[in-house]
């Protein structure tokens, strides 16, 4: 049974990171985590947190300033925490936990095995961020660290659409809200509202959007060109995907953009009948069953055509 104040117990130095590019899970688990452990260890322990540069719609998290980057470590900690990801997706920060004398991996997607001296991997868990309230004495909770875990919860759940949400998702988000933050405002500012910037470039993806296998599937790709054009980075493009799969009769949608010449993150959402996060694997990349991405080499049709193989497989089996 894991208990926090035993893995942690005795450590002089504390690290915890998640994924390069982080989204709202990522950031919400990560700052949760650092917040608690700020507020319960003692001031002979040192807590810090590595992340790339958080969008700036988050914020308001309490102490998101004190975020460093990897290269301000010059010596792994005692104890370090992987959130929401497997070791290879930490980028700098992956020096660190490999050499850091416990390592601890928090995640919920079903293609992490687990990478740590001590694993918590629960695909059934609707995001990270609920894992790690599980983890987290009740009664420490504050207001701060509620609002944190709520972003992430509300970001990986669609707020609380998505097939990943159970009636223990529910409760948690309830205890949550119980500590007294706007939560509804944290809804729209996080997640809803878009800058004008963002709203230009997903109109532009979806009027360029492109049917495929007799409509079953729906992709979208925005280049380097376009990404110039409207001076947009890739966490302006976040929600594209999901509003492709919106589409009626769309099986599975795709959404990728360039990330160099002819290297395109994609982005996958699917029904029941395809498994992305297989997909993905098998690119390299990983995910759950109806939300997953991957990194591809080749041209926009190379990639298409061999994505479109898998997901027709999955389709005609179904």
């Amino acid at each position: 049974m894991f208990q926090l104040s035993e893995e942690i117990k005795g450590a002089g130095s504390i690290g915890i990171s998640g994924h390069i590019r982080p989204d709202g899970d990522c950031v919400g688990s990560c700052m949760a985590l650092y917040l608690y452990l700020k507020k319960c260890t003692g001031p002979e322990t040192e807590v810090s947190v590595y992340l790339e540069q958080p969008a700036d719609i988050f914020a308001q998290i309490a102490d998101i300033s004190e975020i460093k980057q990897p290269d301000a470590a010059t010596m792994p900690p005692d104890v370090f925490f992987a959130l929401d990801c497997e070791s290879s997706r930490l980028g700098k920060a992956e020096r660190l936990f490999d050499g850091a004398g416990r390592r601890i991996n928090i995640d919920h997607h079903i293609s992490n095995s687990g990478c740590g001296t001590v694993n918590v991997i629960d695909p059934t868990a609707s995001s990270t961020s609920e894992l790690v309230y599980r983890l987290l004495d009740k009664d420490r909770i504050d207001t701060e660290i509620a609002k944190a875990l709520y972003i992430g919860i509300i970001h990986d759940t669609g707020v609380f659409q998505y097939s990943n949400t159970s009636p223990e998702t529910l409760r948690i988000a309830a205890d949550l809200v119980s500590h007294g933050f706007d939560f509804s405002g944290l809804i729209q500012e996080t997640f809803y509202e878009k800058t004008y910037v963002q709203n230009q470039i997903m109109g532009r993806a979806l009027l360029e959007s492109i049917l495929f296998l007799h409509g079953r599937g729906i992709v979208s790709v925005v280049d380097r060109k376009v990404m110039d054009f409207y001076n947009a980075a890739p966490q302006d493009l976040d929600g594209i995907a999901s509003l492709l799969k919106n589409t009626r009769g769309v099986e599975c949608a795709i959404f990728m953009y360039e990330t160099d010449a002819m290297v395109y993150k994609v982005s996958m959402r699917s029904s029941d009948r395809v498994d992305v996060a297989q997909i993905a694997s098998y690119f390299g990349g990983g995910g759950h069953k109806k939300a997953a991405g991957c990194t591809m080499t080749g041209t926009f049709h190379d990639v298409v055509n061999n994505l479109s193989l898998h997901i027709e497989r999955q389709l005609e089996e179904a």
